[in-house]
């Protein structure tokens, strides 16, 4: 194991914790019942247990599949290719994968530039396609013959014209810059202690997110970690309290972590024992910190907002 630098807030295993928390992991055999997957990261290969998995058991399905670009996760590397070879790779499961999903299902498919055009084909073909969110990566790096890169989307997909959509749940505080008062009192926003605010309709672009880094709790190492408020807003959104989060490229499990601390049930699968332990640890965390930085008091900050 690497020595961090004392500040360094990234979680990582040792020996006996990748035993302890292996442990903690699930296979399957043959076909599964719902109760025998519910709140567990299945360590297995996606296209393995494809045809184990129960139907219709799923509220929310998240994808977070490699983007088409080469790309190393510890140790395993996925290849870029051409747009169509990969809207012909997402063929091979993605339709297979709609099976698990109840008739009210809201999915929501995480891509980059190179690979949104192979996922909206894709997506398109079998589901109700409302919406690509874009959001700010706040990262990247710079190119001297190109523009930085350092946003990503998500398409927001349903499998029926049913499903939940919780607007409320999702409202942003931002801060008021031009405050307009009508006979003294402040129209559409709170003149606080703590400053002028207002809660606006969420759109389909976000800027208040932070990529997980090394001074944030939530940080590991793989490679493309999703930050826990963003599957706060998806999570809220499209789902309540005890629905089902099912996220078959779980990578160190933050949808998995973030459905928990929500008070929903959750089925993940990795097919990396270290990324899958990671998983395993950060849901033992939680029992005990349910906290989602940048989400306080049932209400989503601007990106460094302070109470």
């Amino acid at each position: 194991m690497n020595t961090r630098a004392p500040l360094n807030k990234t979680m990582s295993l040792n020996d006996e914790e990748l035993d302890l928390y292996s442990a903690r992991l699930r296979t399957l055999s043959g076909p599964a019942a719902v109760d025998a997957i519910l709140d567990s990261t299945i360590h297995q290969d996606l296209f393995t247990v494809m045809d184990y998995l129960p139907s219709s058991f799923a509220d929310v399905l998240f994808l977070d599949p490699p983007y088409n670009l080469t790309k190393t996760f510890n140790g395993t590397q996925f290849r870029g290719r051409s747009v169509d070879a990969y809207e012909q790779w997402l063929l091979t499961w993605f339709p297979q994968l709609l099976r698990t999903l109840k008739p009210t299902a809201s999915v929501y498919i995480c891509g980059d530039w190179r690979s949104s055009t192979s996922i909206h084909r894709v997506a398109e073909e079998f589901l109700k396609v409302h919406n690509r969110i874009t959001w700010e990566r706040e990262k990247g790096r710079g190119a001297l013959a190109n523009w930085k890169n350092c946003s990503e989307d998500i398409w927001f997909c349903t499998v029926s014209n049913t499903y939940t959509f919780n607007l409320d749940a999702v409202k942003l505080r931002r801060r008021v810059i031009a405050p307009y008062k009508k006979d003294g009192t402040p129209r559409d926003w709170e003149d606080s202690a703590n400053g002028r605010f207002r809660l606006t309709h969420p759109s389909n672009i976000w800027t208040d997110l932070t990529v997980p880094f090394w001074s944030m709790p939530e940080n590991t190492d793989h490679p493309t970690q999703k930050p826990e408020k963003l599957l706060a807003k998806i999570i809220l959104a499209a789902s309540m309290p005890g629905d089902v989060i099912f996220d078959p490229f779980l990578g160190s499990g933050t949808t998995s972590v973030v459905a928990k601390k929500l008070g929903r049930q959750y089925v993940g699968i990795e097919i990396d024992r270290y990324y899958a332990c990671l998983a395993e640890k950060r849901l033992a965390l939680a029992e005990s910190n349910p906290a989602i930085q940048g989400y306080e008091d049932g209400v989503f900050l601007e990106r460094n907002a302070k109470k």
